[in-house]
């Protein structure tokens, strides 16, 4: 599909993916603190944002194949991919499928190895949104998504947020939902060969250290970040931390 994107920025081109029921906004205050040595390509997946809204299931691939029109129609011919949440997972993917078109590779926020109760876990939340109602499930959703002290002192980010899922078609959300719980990267990881970098927060539950401290152990010489106290959404509550790890490492993959 032809999704909306935008460009900002001049060196090396970054395309920035977001996560489940958000959108290119995600990255809104990381591009500022990376435009001047990188092209910053942010776009909403399908179905999300200004983007079309698809007919019909979708899997992993579809969000890979939406990527790959996105590169071809810019005529870029390499980057460096990076993701959160379930953008951790589409580029991936993209890696494993078009190696050489990757400089390096950002995987935030996300998740492999997975027990069968962490898959349990996970796949429980879509279970109760489809039972519910997603409105109903929201305040879960927003307590694993950021900290107690971001939430009482920042209610209007937490609507906004909030708004942003309700905006998505609720099918479309609840495909996205399944595919970050039933992507399992785990058995195909190690065939990635670009740079990685890994960054979670401590205490993100559903992609927690455990788990990436497994990522970063199949990806020869990837380095893993893991931020003190926050949870999942770490580029809406907390850039001013994130962005220097991932401008230092980025600066260190530039296309020489």
């Amino acid at each position: 599909m032809d999704c909306a994107y935008t460009i900002e920025g001049q060196g090396d081109p970054l395309f920035l993916i977001h996560g489940i029921g958000a959108r290119r906004a995600t990255f809104a205050r990381l591009v500022p603190l990376l435009k001047d040595r990188f092209t910053c390509i942010c776009y909403d997946l399908r179905g999300h944002g200004e983007s079309p809204v698809p007919k019909g299931r979708f899997g992993l691939e579809d969000l890979v194949d939406d990527l790959e029109a996105l590169r071809a129609r810019l005529g870029i011919e390499r980057a460096h991919f990076a993701g959160h949440s379930l953008g951790g997972m589409i580029g991936p993917a993209y890696a494993r499928r078009y190696p050489d078109r990757v400089l390096s590779l950002g995987l935030w926020s996300t998740a492999a190895f997975r027990t069968e109760d962490d898959s349990a876990k996970v796949k429980g939340v879509v279970a109760a949104m489809r039972e519910k109602g997603i409105g109903q499930v929201l305040d879960t959703l927003t307590a694993r998504w950021f900290t107690d002290a971001f939430i009482a002192a920042h209610p209007d980010v937490i609507l906004w947020r909030k708004q942003q899922v309700m905006d998505t078609p609720a099918e479309v959300f609840l495909n996205v939902f399944d595919i970050y719980a039933e992507t399992e990267m785990g058995p195909w990881l190690h065939e990635i060969t670009a740079p990685a970098q890994i960054i979670t927060g401590e205490n993100d539950g559903g992609c927690n250290p455990r788990l990436n401290r497994l990522i970063q152990a199949v990806l020869p010489g990837s380095e893993l970040v893991i931020l003190p106290e926050l949870k999942h959404a770490i580029f809406i509550e907390a850039t001013e931390q994130v962005a220097p790890h991932v401008r230092r490492f980025l600066l260190e993959h530039v296309d020489r």
